[in-house]
Protein backbone atom coordinates (compact mmCIF):
# COMPACT_ATOMS: atom_id res chain seq x y z
CA UNK A 1 0.00 0.00 0.00
CA UNK A 2 1.54 3.64 -0.97
CA UNK A 3 1.73 5.69 2.16
CA UNK A 4 0.04 9.13 0.58
CA UNK A 5 2.29 12.23 0.40
CA UNK A 6 -0.64 14.42 2.14
CA UNK A 7 -0.26 12.57 6.05
CA UNK A 8 0.80 14.88 8.42
CA UNK A 9 4.37 14.41 8.30
CA UNK A 10 4.69 15.06 4.55
CA UNK A 11 2.40 18.64 5.09
CA UNK A 12 5.04 20.34 6.99
CA UNK A 13 7.54 22.97 5.57
CA UNK A 14 10.12 21.97 3.18
CA UNK A 15 13.03 21.83 3.06
CA UNK A 16 12.89 19.82 6.03
CA UNK A 17 15.40 20.37 8.96
CA UNK A 18 15.11 17.66 11.16
CA UNK A 19 17.17 17.66 14.74
CA UNK A 20 19.71 14.51 14.44
CA UNK A 21 19.02 12.64 17.78
CA UNK A 22 17.78 16.66 18.69
CA UNK A 23 20.58 18.98 18.75
CA UNK A 24 23.25 16.77 19.98
CA UNK A 25 25.99 19.05 18.61
CA UNK A 26 24.71 21.01 21.73
CA UNK A 27 23.19 18.64 24.16
CA UNK A 28 23.14 14.72 24.93
CA UNK A 29 21.92 12.75 22.22
CA UNK A 30 18.31 11.32 22.17
CA UNK A 31 17.14 12.85 25.28
CA UNK A 32 14.19 15.16 25.72
CA UNK A 33 16.39 18.45 26.66
CA UNK A 34 18.35 17.71 23.51
CA UNK A 35 15.13 16.59 21.24
CA UNK A 36 13.82 20.06 22.75
CA UNK A 37 16.68 22.20 22.25
CA UNK A 38 16.44 21.19 18.46
CA UNK A 39 12.92 22.70 18.05
CA UNK A 40 14.04 25.88 19.84
CA UNK A 41 16.75 26.51 17.23
CA UNK A 42 14.45 25.86 14.16
CA UNK A 43 14.25 22.03 13.91
CA UNK A 44 10.51 21.22 12.34
CA UNK A 45 11.61 17.30 12.55
CA UNK A 46 13.11 15.19 14.89
CA UNK A 47 15.26 11.83 14.57
CA UNK A 48 15.84 9.14 16.93
CA UNK A 49 16.91 5.56 17.44
CA UNK A 50 13.98 3.00 19.34
CA UNK A 51 15.50 0.00 21.38
CA UNK A 52 13.39 -2.67 23.61
CA UNK A 53 14.10 -3.16 26.66
CA UNK A 54 14.12 -6.51 28.60
CA UNK A 55 10.69 -5.58 29.70
CA UNK A 56 9.21 -4.80 26.53
CA UNK A 57 9.29 -0.62 26.70
CA UNK A 58 10.66 1.33 23.36
CA UNK A 59 13.54 3.82 24.66
CA UNK A 60 15.33 6.36 23.07
CA UNK A 61 18.82 5.48 22.52
CA UNK A 62 21.38 4.56 19.83
CA UNK A 63 23.66 2.49 20.59
CA UNK A 64 22.58 -1.50 21.97
CA UNK A 65 24.94 -0.51 25.12
CA UNK A 66 24.50 2.15 27.58
CA UNK A 67 28.48 3.07 27.96
CA UNK A 68 28.87 5.52 25.43
CA UNK A 69 26.28 7.71 27.00
CA UNK A 70 26.12 6.70 30.50
CA UNK A 71 29.64 5.70 31.74
CA UNK A 72 27.52 2.25 32.72
CA UNK A 73 28.11 -1.45 31.37
CA UNK A 74 24.90 -2.71 30.16
CA UNK A 75 22.89 -4.00 26.67
CA UNK A 76 19.82 -2.01 26.87
CA UNK A 77 17.90 -5.14 25.86
CA UNK A 78 19.35 -6.84 29.07
CA UNK A 79 17.88 -4.15 31.72
CA UNK A 80 14.69 -2.59 32.53
CA UNK A 81 13.15 0.33 32.19
CA UNK A 82 13.39 1.02 35.78
CA UNK A 83 17.22 0.15 35.43
CA UNK A 84 18.07 2.05 32.51
CA UNK A 85 16.28 5.28 33.50
CA UNK A 86 18.22 5.35 37.05
CA UNK A 87 21.25 5.98 34.66
CA UNK A 88 22.85 9.50 33.67
CA UNK A 89 21.68 10.17 30.08
CA UNK A 90 23.71 13.17 30.11
CA UNK A 91 27.26 11.78 31.75
CA UNK A 92 29.36 11.60 28.70
CA UNK A 93 28.79 14.35 27.06
CA UNK A 94 31.53 17.40 26.33
CA UNK A 95 31.75 19.53 24.04
CA UNK A 96 35.37 20.31 24.98
CA UNK A 97 36.55 17.09 24.48
CA UNK A 98 36.62 15.95 28.12
CA UNK A 99 37.02 19.12 30.03
CA UNK A 100 34.01 19.84 31.49
CA UNK A 101 30.59 17.80 31.39
CA UNK A 102 28.05 19.92 31.58
CA UNK A 103 24.90 17.59 31.65
CA UNK A 104 26.56 15.45 34.62
CA UNK A 105 24.47 15.21 37.54
CA UNK A 106 21.58 16.99 35.99
CA UNK A 107 18.47 14.37 36.35
CA UNK A 108 18.81 13.93 32.11
CA UNK A 109 17.14 10.18 31.70
CA UNK A 110 16.65 8.04 28.57
CA UNK A 111 13.41 8.87 27.16
CA UNK A 112 10.19 6.19 26.20
CA UNK A 113 8.99 6.39 23.13
CA UNK A 114 5.39 7.28 24.93
CA UNK A 115 7.68 10.65 26.58
CA UNK A 116 8.45 11.76 22.83
CA UNK A 117 4.71 11.10 21.46
CA UNK A 118 3.54 13.36 24.37
CA UNK A 119 5.93 15.94 24.51
CA UNK A 120 5.78 16.60 20.70
CA UNK A 121 2.63 15.78 19.99
CA UNK A 122 2.82 18.28 16.32
CA UNK A 123 6.11 17.54 15.40
CA UNK A 124 7.44 15.05 12.71
CA UNK A 125 9.41 12.28 13.58
CA UNK A 126 11.57 10.11 11.90
CA UNK A 127 12.07 7.28 14.30
CA UNK A 128 15.08 3.84 13.63
CA UNK A 129 14.28 0.77 14.59
CA UNK A 130 17.67 -0.54 15.82
CA UNK A 131 18.65 -4.18 15.93
CA UNK A 132 17.53 -5.55 18.83
CA UNK A 133 14.49 -8.88 19.23
CA UNK A 134 11.81 -9.47 17.21
CA UNK A 135 8.73 -7.73 18.24
CA UNK A 136 9.95 -4.31 18.36
CA UNK A 137 7.89 -3.65 15.38
CA UNK A 138 4.48 -4.22 16.77
CA UNK A 139 5.32 -2.12 20.28
CA UNK A 140 6.09 0.79 18.12
CA UNK A 141 2.67 0.84 15.99
CA UNK A 142 1.11 0.35 19.12
CA UNK A 143 2.47 3.09 20.76
CA UNK A 144 1.65 4.97 17.16
CA UNK A 145 -1.92 4.11 17.27
CA UNK A 146 -2.36 5.06 20.95
CA UNK A 147 -1.09 8.44 20.43
CA UNK A 148 -2.41 9.16 16.72
CA UNK A 149 0.87 9.52 15.68
CA UNK A 150 0.60 7.37 12.45
CA UNK A 151 0.33 9.81 10.01
CA UNK A 152 3.32 11.91 11.86
CA UNK A 153 6.41 9.77 11.20
CA UNK A 154 8.62 7.86 9.48
CA UNK A 155 9.99 4.69 10.27
CA UNK A 156 13.39 3.73 9.27
CA UNK A 157 15.48 0.54 9.60
CA UNK A 158 19.21 -0.46 8.23
CA UNK A 159 17.43 -4.17 8.91
CA UNK A 160 15.61 -5.11 6.23
CA UNK A 161 14.03 -7.86 7.81
CA UNK A 162 12.70 -5.32 10.67
CA UNK A 163 11.65 -2.90 7.82
CA UNK A 164 9.82 -5.60 6.29
CA UNK A 165 7.91 -6.60 9.48
CA UNK A 166 6.91 -3.07 10.59
CA UNK A 167 5.66 -2.62 6.97
CA UNK A 168 3.76 -5.83 7.65
CA UNK A 169 1.96 -4.43 11.00
CA UNK A 170 1.47 -1.14 10.09
CA UNK A 171 0.80 -0.82 6.25
CA UNK A 172 -0.16 3.13 6.78
CA UNK A 173 2.50 4.11 8.22
CA UNK A 174 5.43 5.87 6.13
CA UNK A 175 8.75 3.82 5.73
CA UNK A 176 12.21 4.31 4.29
CA UNK A 177 14.23 1.94 2.87
CA UNK A 178 16.66 -0.64 3.99
CA UNK A 179 20.27 -0.48 3.61
CA UNK A 180 19.73 -3.72 1.06
CA UNK A 181 16.77 -1.33 -0.88
CA UNK A 182 19.10 1.56 -0.82
CA UNK A 183 21.70 -0.63 -2.45
CA UNK A 184 19.19 -1.99 -5.29
CA UNK A 185 18.02 1.41 -6.06
CA UNK A 186 21.68 2.85 -6.51
CA UNK A 187 22.58 -0.47 -8.45
CA UNK A 188 19.58 0.07 -10.86
CA UNK A 189 20.34 3.82 -11.25
CA UNK A 190 23.74 3.31 -12.66
CA UNK A 191 22.82 0.17 -14.60
CA UNK A 192 20.02 2.49 -16.19
CA UNK A 193 17.58 -0.11 -15.03
CA UNK A 194 14.32 1.54 -13.22
CA UNK A 195 11.72 0.48 -15.65
CA UNK A 196 8.70 -1.19 -13.87
CA UNK A 197 10.70 -0.44 -10.43
CA UNK A 198 8.28 0.21 -7.35
CA UNK A 199 9.59 2.16 -4.61
CA UNK A 200 9.22 0.30 -1.16
CA UNK A 201 9.03 2.92 0.80
CA UNK A 202 8.10 6.91 0.98
CA UNK A 203 11.85 8.77 1.92
CA UNK A 204 14.89 7.95 0.89
CA UNK A 205 16.89 8.51 3.63
CA UNK A 206 20.56 8.17 3.45
CA UNK A 207 24.40 9.71 4.20
CA UNK A 208 25.96 12.01 1.77
CA UNK A 209 28.81 9.52 1.60
CA UNK A 210 29.51 6.04 2.64
CA UNK A 211 33.17 5.49 3.40
CA UNK A 212 34.42 7.26 0.34
CA UNK A 213 32.04 6.72 -2.14
CA UNK A 214 29.23 9.56 -2.78
CA UNK A 215 25.72 7.87 -2.27
CA UNK A 216 23.68 11.32 -2.94
CA UNK A 217 24.28 12.72 -6.48
CA UNK A 218 21.91 15.40 -8.65
CA UNK A 219 21.13 12.17 -11.02
CA UNK A 220 20.24 10.07 -8.03
CA UNK A 221 17.81 12.73 -6.36
CA UNK A 222 15.74 13.20 -9.72
CA UNK A 223 15.56 9.40 -10.49
CA UNK A 224 14.11 8.92 -6.53
CA UNK A 225 11.54 11.73 -7.53
CA UNK A 226 10.63 10.83 -10.71
CA UNK A 227 8.97 8.41 -8.49
CA UNK A 228 7.46 10.61 -6.09
CA UNK A 229 9.83 9.81 -2.97
CA UNK A 230 11.52 12.64 -0.75
CA UNK A 231 15.21 12.59 -0.19
CA UNK A 232 16.48 13.03 3.28
CA UNK A 233 20.26 13.45 3.66
CA UNK A 234 22.04 12.79 7.34
CA UNK A 235 24.21 13.57 8.65
CA UNK A 236 25.44 16.93 7.27
CA UNK A 237 26.71 19.20 9.70
CA UNK A 238 28.59 22.00 7.85
CA UNK A 239 26.70 24.93 5.91
CA UNK A 240 29.01 24.30 2.40
CA UNK A 241 27.10 20.77 2.15
CA UNK A 242 23.75 21.38 3.11
CA UNK A 243 23.78 24.42 0.44
CA UNK A 244 25.27 22.32 -2.56
CA UNK A 245 22.66 19.20 -1.55
CA UNK A 246 19.72 22.00 -1.15
CA UNK A 247 20.61 23.05 -4.88
CA UNK A 248 20.20 19.63 -5.85
CA UNK A 249 17.08 19.51 -4.86
CA UNK A 250 17.48 17.12 -1.67
CA UNK A 251 13.73 17.64 0.28
CA UNK A 252 15.61 17.29 3.86
CA UNK A 253 18.27 17.29 6.12
CA UNK A 254 19.63 15.97 9.32
CA UNK A 255 21.87 17.59 11.22
CA UNK A 256 23.48 17.56 14.65
CA UNK A 257 23.61 21.60 15.17
CA UNK A 258 20.15 23.26 14.02
CA UNK A 259 21.17 26.31 14.87
CA UNK A 260 24.08 26.03 12.93
CA UNK A 261 22.35 25.63 9.72
CA UNK A 262 19.37 28.10 10.28
CA UNK A 263 21.99 30.65 11.27
CA UNK A 264 24.53 30.14 8.20
CA UNK A 265 22.44 28.72 5.22
CA UNK A 266 20.52 31.55 3.81
CA UNK A 267 18.33 28.18 2.32
CA UNK A 268 17.30 27.56 5.19
CA UNK A 269 16.10 30.88 6.87
CA UNK A 270 12.46 30.55 5.50
CA UNK A 271 11.96 27.47 7.86
CA UNK A 272 9.98 28.17 11.15
CA UNK A 273 9.41 25.33 14.00
CA UNK A 274 6.02 23.54 14.23
CA UNK A 275 6.61 22.20 17.42
CA UNK A 276 4.16 23.34 20.18
CA UNK A 277 6.40 21.10 23.11
CA UNK A 278 4.81 20.31 26.07
CA UNK A 279 6.98 21.02 29.65
CA UNK A 280 5.87 17.65 31.58
CA UNK A 281 6.77 14.70 29.20
CA UNK A 282 4.15 11.87 30.29
CA UNK A 283 6.50 8.27 31.02
CA UNK A 284 4.69 4.81 30.46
Amino acid sequence: MKVSSNNGFFSGPSPRLFGHRGACARAPENTIESFKLACQQGASYLEMDIHLTSDGEPVIIHDNSVSRTTGRRGRVENMSLAELQRLDAGYKFTMDYGRTFPYRGKGLTMPTLDEVLTTFPDVGLTLELKKTRSGVEQVVQNRLQRYGAEERVIVASHHHDALQRFRGVAPRVATSFSKDEVRDFLVRVRSGSLAGYRPPGTAFQVPEYKGLRRVVSKPVIDAIHELDVEVHVWTVNEPIHITRLLEWGVDGIMTDDPACAVANVEALKPLKPLAHVRDTPHAS
